[in-house]
């Protein structure tokens, strides 16, 4: 049997600008080509030679600078003849406009559903994992940074609003890049400038170094979630893209999972890290971010060997290449399927004809290299920004408007209730630590060893005289108001420990961590500090709570359940019923969080909520790829995940400035905007049963 891909390929154009693929067992040399001239009117054609033969007759106006009259009747004639080719262009483009969506879903449906798409669906899966895992990656490496690089309280919240204004920027620029750049080009770059950045970040010693370094990593990251879907959409058929988007959204749990676990595994171990001198220090929280950079590794290698997005290539005009990747799936999936003997049939394309690539090479004919470069870069933003304003029409913005509405909602509720769950375990564990807190008044303590450790205390108006305070931890621990007389402390390790308005006097500090910030208002008479450890020092076993690690891992597994419920139905009671009912029933979990009373039941709660709430995710992201036509795809969803973004730094502002006040208004919050999203979302058009346009 013959095998497609040795037939010859001859390629011809049809009445009306076709593209006709035709195979033959002849041999002929070269690529196959296309023409596209338009025929030669007649009445142009009689003009080439009328009045030939008085050429050399001196037309009396010449000198008077006066057009003679057959000069004005071929530039007539040839004017219609221009406004009529222009007016088939035109008419042959909307025919095919129509009937490109329909075609393609019937050529999609002949290549059928298998392997190809289960190649990509890894790949791409791995992409988005990638995103997964940078979400968690600032959350659980602060604790650790900001004790390495001695961080402030306010540099420390810096460095999670800018990483996620790097998502954002990076979700909008790259959105819209992929709309004219191709699909698979983007994201190949989106994944390489956060591998590169990411790595670096890992040897990044000084804090500016390394949030410059994070901040770029998010800005590649950022665009990887509008260009997956939009790729992995576009090899889909009607019947399997609700179902199979769906099936893709659990990578990013499985970041999540990914996250947590490592971080559980690597970073309390201190002693996984390693040190050059004093000036290059490797600690394990490094090494961390190292171990998450496999799933961007992976993908950007996997992305290597898959194609570009046929529709965006048909879309862009460049038919051949197009064809060959939809007979690639094709033979890719049948003959994995046992039937190797079925043949791409497709031999008629019908595209939108474009000018774009046109305009772009006629003005980079001419000039230098860089000249051409420039053009190319300019043609390309200002086609970016013709798409961005393209989404104001009439008929893109009111589904626009209510989609925005719905990513708000859902994403100031879900990042908002995000921060407050671990932050609520944390004050929770701080007030029981609080309560069990140990206080000694006026007490006198004289030649005395202190050589075990102090945890959680307060000594006021204490008198400590010629006592010695030797190879011990201080945690946690207040001296107010005391007197320090002839003391020796030596090998001291404390956190969280102040002196506040105390007197020392004769007093030696050896080889100990307390310096100059620990003493508060102190009075200090002939007292003297040898060899003191300055700077910030990491103590793993405060700092690395495992409780945290878990509470992260358990959200992240939650939300199992309700993708597999959202794939199972997806396709069969529809994308809105999904996104509404799932925003409704989110809302109504939102009150339990009320009863939280205790460590345990907030992570219950959360874990509820985030199984409930994933399906709304689910839903929306594949109800956003389906309501905007090809070309304008990515760029849509770009400015919609950009969007989920800002209301992710919003939110996390308002709910942390709650914690410890008050767990009504945060509740309210959440609750009012799932209510309104979910409202707003039964008004967005069903599209379960619509062509990609």
């Amino acid at each position: 049997m013959d095998d497609p891909y040795h037939n010859n390929v001859n390629q011809q154009m049809t009445e009306g600008g076709d593209y006709t693929y035709t195979q033959d067992g002849g041999r002929h040399d070269g690529y196959p080509y296309q023409t596209d001239y338009p025929p030669q009117d007649e009445d142009a054609a009689s003009d080439a030679t009328e009045g030939a033969d008085e050429d050399d007759q001196m037309y009396e106006g010449e000198y008077q600078g006066i057009p003679h009259p057959d000069e004005i009747k071929e530039a007539r004639r040839a004017a219609r003849i221009e406004a009529r080719r222009k007016a088939r262009m035109a008419a042959q483009q909307e025919e095919e406009e129509e009937n490109l969506p329909e075609q393609y879903e019937t050529i999609m449906e002949d290549c059928g559903h298998g392997r190809f798409q289960w190649m990509l669906f890894f790949v791409l899966g791995l992409a988005l994992m990638a995103d997964g895992v940078d979400g968690f990656v600032v959350g659980f490496v602060l604790p650790s940074a900001e004790k390495d690089m001695c961080i402030s309280n306010a540099d420390k919240g810096l460095l999670g609003l800018l990483v996620y204004v790097a998502m954002m920027v990076g979700a909008l620029v790259w959105g819209g890049l992929c709309d004219k750049m191709g699909r698979r080009k983007c994201l190949i770059y989106v994944l390489t400038i956060d591998l590169v950045f990411s790595f670096l970040s890992c040897f990044a010693q000084g804090y500016g170094f390394f949030l410059f370094l994070r901040f770029c990593s998010g800005f590649g990251i950022g665009g990887s979630i509008p260009i997956v879907y939009t790729y992995f959409t576009e090899f889909l058929q009607m019947d399997k893209r609700g179902e199979h988007l769906s099936w893709l959204c659990m990578f990013w749990m499985f970041g999540g999972l990914y996250a947590s676990f490592t971080a559980w595994g690597i970073i309390p171990h201190y002693g996984w890290g390693f040190a050059i001198g004093t000036q290059f220090q490797m600690h394990s929280w490094r090494l961390f971010i190292l171990v998450c950079l496999f799933p961007a590794l992976a993908a950007l290698i996997g992305l290597v060997f898959m194609p570009e997005s046929p529709r965006f290539l048909l879309e862009n005009a460049r038919h051949d290449e197009a064809w060959m990747i939809l007979r690639q799936v094709h033979d890719t999936n049948w003959k994995a399927k046992g039937e190797p003997e079925r043949v791409f049939t497709v031999t008629n394309i019908k595209t939108p004809q474009t000018q774009d690539d046109e305009f772009i090479e006629i003005q980079s004919e001419t000039g230098t290299a860089f000249q051409r470069w420039t053009v190319r870069q300019m043609t390309m933003l200002q086609q970016v920004m013709a798409n961005v304003m393209s989404l104001s029409a009439p008929e893109l913005r009111l589904q626009g408007l209510l989609l925005v509405i719905v990513w708000f909602c859902l994403a100031f509720s879900y990042h908002g209730l995000g921060v407050w769950f671990p932050d609520m375990i944390k004050y929770m564990q701080y007030e029981e630590y609080e309560s069990k807190v140990r206080v000694f008044h006026r007490e006198r303590v004289e030649r005395f060893h202190f050589n075990f450790s102090l945890v959680n205390q307060i000594h006021r108006e204490g008198e400590y005289i010629h006592d010695k305070f030797a190879n011990i931890e201080i945690k946690s621990v207040k001296f107010e108001n005391s007197l320090f007389e002839n003391c020796y402390f030596e090998d001291i390790k404390s956190t969280n420990t102040f002196f506040e308005n105390c007197t020392l006097k004769n007093t030696v500090f050896y080889n100990t961590d307390l310096w100059q910030e620990k003493f508060k208002n102190c009075r200090m008479e002939n007292t003297t500090f040898l060899h003191p450890k300055k700077g910030c020092h990491l103590n793993f076993q405060e700092e690395n709570d495992i409780v945290i690690y878990m509470v992260s891992f358990l959200g992240s597994l939650a939300v199992l359940p309700g993708n597999i419920i959202s794939a199972l139905f997806m396709d069969k009671i529809g994308r809105i019923r999904i996104i509404g009912g799932s925003l409704l029933a989110s809302s109504a979990c939102t009150f339990l969080l009320l009863l939280s009373f205790s460590q345990g039941a907030v992570i219950c709660w959360q874990c509820l909520f985030y199984g409930v709430s994933v399906a709304a995710w689910n839903g929306l992201e594949v109800i956003s790829v389906e309501l905007y036509p090809s070309s304008k795809r990515g760029t849509a969803f770009g400015i919609l995940n950009g969007i989920c973004k800002l209301a992710a730094i919003i939110a996390s502002f308002i709910f942390a400035a709650f914690i410890g006040i008050t767990k009504i208004i945060p509740i309210f919050l959440a609750f009012a905007a799932l209510v309104c999203g979910g409202m707003v979302a039964l008004k967005l058009p069903e599209t379960r049963e619509k062509i990609l346009s």
